[in-house]
C-alpha cells in the first residue's frame, strides 16, 4: 500500500513538472488555436527571429533593432489591456497579422486566419504566465471628440506638461534629451518614436489605437501608462496633437513637391 501511494505521488509531481509548457485555451471569434500546428508555422517563420526558445535569440537578432520579443518574459508592448498585465488572445492576433511598424516583424496577414491562431496558441506556450494568470481587462476607449485647433493646442501643452518631449522631443521627432540613455527592460538601447515620420505607429494606425497606448503604456520600453495621469479629454488632446505632427510634415511635403508628380 505504501509503496502504491508513493508511485501515485510520482506519477502526479511528474505531471504537475510539465503542466507549463501548455498554455491556456487559444480562442479568436470561433477559431481555437493548435500549439502543434503553432510550432511548425513558428519554425519556418519566427525561429530567425526570436530563436528555438522563444527567448528573443534568433540568428537574425543581433542584425536588428528594435530586438526582437522575448516570449518566455510575456511582457508585450502591444496590448489592449493595462500595464503589467497579460494580453489577450485578440492582441497577439492582431500584432502578428499588423506586423510592428519601425521594425523587424512584418505583417503575417498572408498566413490563413487559422494558422495565425495557431500561432498564437504556440508563442504563449513559451511561458508559464499564460497558465498562471489571466490576461486583464481590456481598456474603455470613449467616443473620439471632435479635432478642432483648441484641441491640438491643449495636447501640445500636455505635451509639454508631461515630459513626452523629454524623449520624443519638442518637435515630436524621437530627440528628446533623454532619449539617447533610454533601454529596453532587456537593457538593449531604444530609440523614442518619431511622431513625424508618418500616419503609422507602432500598435495600429488609428486615433483609437494611439489613444489605448496613452492608457496602457509599452510594456518593455520607457513608455509609461498615462492612464491615471490625465482624464480622457486629455488624452484625445495629445492624440490630436500627435496626430497633427505627421499631418503637418505631410503638409509641407505636399507645398514642396511639382505639380503633377
Amino acid at each position: 500500500m505504501k509503496t502504491r501511494l508513493v508511485a501515485t505521488a510520482a506519477i502526479c509531481l511528474s505531471l504537475s513538472w510539465t503542466a507549463p509548457g501548455f498554455a491556456q485555451e487559444t480562442r479568436i471569434g470561433k477559431l481555437v488555436g493548435n500549439a502543434k500546428r503553432g510550432k511548425a508555422l513558428y519554425t519556418r517563420y519566427c525561429i530567425f527571429c526570436h530563436g528555438p526558445f522563444g527567448d528573443g535569440r534568433g540568428e537574425s537578432a543581433p542584425f536588428l533593432d528594435p530586438k526582437p520579443r522575448d516570449f518566455t518574459k510575456a511582457v508585450f508592448k502591444c496590448r489592449s489591456t493595462p500595464s503589467g498585465t497579460l494580453p489577450l488572445d485578440s492582441d497577439l492576433y492582431n500584432t502578428i497579422s499588423r506586423g510592428v511598424h519601425a521594425s523587424g516583424m512584418p505583417s503575417w496577414k498572408p498566413l490563413l486566419r487559422q494558422e495565425r491562431v495557431d500561432l498564437v496558441a504556440y508563442i504563449k506556450s513559451f511561458s508559464s504566465a499564460f497558465q498562471e494568470e489571466k490576461p486583464g481587462m481590456p481598456v474603455e476607449i470613449p467616443p473620439e471628440p471632435p479635432v478642432t485647433p483648441e484641441s491640438i493646442q491643449r495636447g501640445a501643452q500636455l505635451f509639454q506638461s508631461m515630459n513626452c518631449w523629454s524623449c520624443h522631443g519638442k518637435d515630436g521627432r524621437g530627440f528628446g534629451p533623454s532619449a539617447a540613455t533610454l533601454t529596453d527592460s532587456r537593457g538593449y538601447p531604444i530609440t523614442p518614436f518619431d511622431f513625424t515620420s508618418g500616419s503609422r505607429f507602432k500598435c495600429g494606425d488609428t486615433d483609437q489605437d494611439m489613444f489605448r497606448v496613452l492608457v496602457t503604456g509599452l510594456d518593455g520600453t520607457p513608455m509609461p501608462s498615462f492612464g491615471s495621469a490625465m482624464t480622457a479629454d486629455q488624452r484625445w488632446d495629445v492624440v490630436h496633437y500627435i496626430r497633427s505632427l505627421s499631418n503637418r510634415k505631410m503638409h509641407a511635403k505636399l507645398k514642396t513637391e511639382p505639380m503633377g508628380q
